[in-house]
């Protein structure tokens, strides 16, 4: 039978305290005990469906975390004030001094940004690899990699990651699998095909709205439970902990997700191979000329289609900021970072989203300066869109 996580989410039954179709909203920090011995319980992790203070666990912030988890097929999920509040914790989580990671080459800068400066006070060595190269992923394996970090569609370069091969070599060494699916909800299912956790900005697709941040990570129940652990979970000391009136409604929106990403894949679709016959050179993995296409064909889950990023290269930074000026103007969408939003976004990547890494390290990953990436919106009638954009490039000289 094939894995669903719209019909998960939606087979979900959570009422609120009252019968509310919508759970209701629990605006409290901290929650009372009938009896002392209750809390004690509560502390040890040993009362369970008790709440004892909303940085550990909150009603609201538990139906999110329900729903995050049906979605992915995982025992568990805990919800964050940020994705990179679910990245860190995650990762800080299951490596101590001394530990090696491996990540792929190109990621998301914030995250580039954290492996690659950050983890170095705590003496973690992190290595930069093509995390589509699996021979490349395997030698750079030491007796002391803890984790193999990837994304599942790669930001802001669109590689695809062979997750099946990644999870048995990681398991192979008795590492784990952590992937990053923001780009990519619902379309593909990394813990179903061998990741052992699964990261996410919340702000982004899931969201859909970009009126707020939040993430979520999903993986075993015995991995969430040491997240939260009073004593040693990271997620619990470092405090990362998302408002319940956010929670609450993320959640409504994620009852959506289904349809929207259907509708992001299908205008990203068009604008690709309109751009395509255009004289364009589109990178978009829904293309037979995307180095990873059938790759992701065979991960995929049914009906969501190959997601809503695009990207092309208009040559230099100059170039660039002129084209996404005009399109905003035109209407196109906004020049602004972020994404997964209804209206079509657009950033120079190499200057906004992925500035924290070094050039010499941009050009090693193949990122160049003129590269611009956009995530396409819910536009009902892209083909307008399209012409826009074609009107645009063809002002600017990038096309006949």
């Amino acid at each position: 039978m094939k894995f669903d996580p719209a019909s998960n989410i939606q087979n979900l039954k959570q009422f609120g305290e009252y019968g509310d179709v919508n759970p209701s909203v629990t605006d409290s920090a901290t929650f009372t005990f009938m009896q002392a011995k209750t809390m004690l319980e509560t502390f040890s992790g040993d009362a369970e469906g008790c709440f004892l203070y909303s940085r550990h666990w909150n009603p609201s912030n538990k139906y999110l975390a329900d729903a995050m988890a049906a979605m992915e097929g995982t025992e568990a999920a805990w919800v964050t004030a940020s994705g990179m509040g679910a990245i860190t914790s995650a990762i800080l989580q299951l490596c101590n001094s001394g530990d090696h990671i491996i990540t792929s080459r190109t990621t998301y800068g914030g995250t580039f940004a954290f492996l690659n400066n950050y983890v170095q006070k705590f003496n973690i060595e992190v290595s930069f690899v093509d995390i589509t190269d699996i021979k490349a992923v395997e030698a750079a394996i030491t007796p002391n990699t803890k984790i193999i970090y990837t994304e599942t569609m790669t930001n802001p370069m669109l590689q695809i990651s062979d997750i099946p091969q990644l999870a048995k070599l990681a398991h192979k060494h008795g590492a784990k699998l952590l992937v990053d699916n923001t780009f990519t909800p619902m379309i593909v299912s990394p813990a179903r095909l061998g990741a052992d956790v699964v990261v996410y900005s919340l702000t982004k697709f899931v969201n859909g709205k970009n009126d707020c941040v939040a993430g979520a990570i999903c993986g075993d129940l015995d991995f969430i439970n040491s997240l939260i652990d009073v004593n040693s979970g990271t997620a619990m000391l470092l405090g990362p902990v998302l408002d319940p009136f956010r929670s609450s409604s993320i959640l409504k929106n994620i009852h959506t997700l289904h349809i929207r990403m259907q509708q992001h894949s299908k205008n990203a679709m068009y604008l690709a191979e309109k751009l395509t016959e255009s004289g364009i050179k589109v990178n978009y993995p829904g293309l037979r000329a995307h180095p990873q296409h059938e790759l992701m064909k065979g991960l995929m889950n049914d009906k969501f289609g190959f997601g809503g990023m695009i990207s092309f290269d208009v040559g230099n930074a100059d170039k660039a900021a002129e084209v996404m000026e005009m399109m905003e103007n035109e209407g196109v969408g906004y020049l602004a970072v972020s994404l997964g939003y209804f209206k079509t976004l657009f950033s120079n990547s190499g200057k906004s989203t992925s500035s924290e890494v070094p050039e010499e390290k941009q050009k090693e990953m193949g990122l160049t300066e003129g590269l611009v990436r956009f995530s396409v919106g819910l536009d009902s009638e892209i083909d307008r869109t399209f012409e826009i954009m074609h009107k645009c490039l063809k002002k600017t000289g990038l096309i006949q």
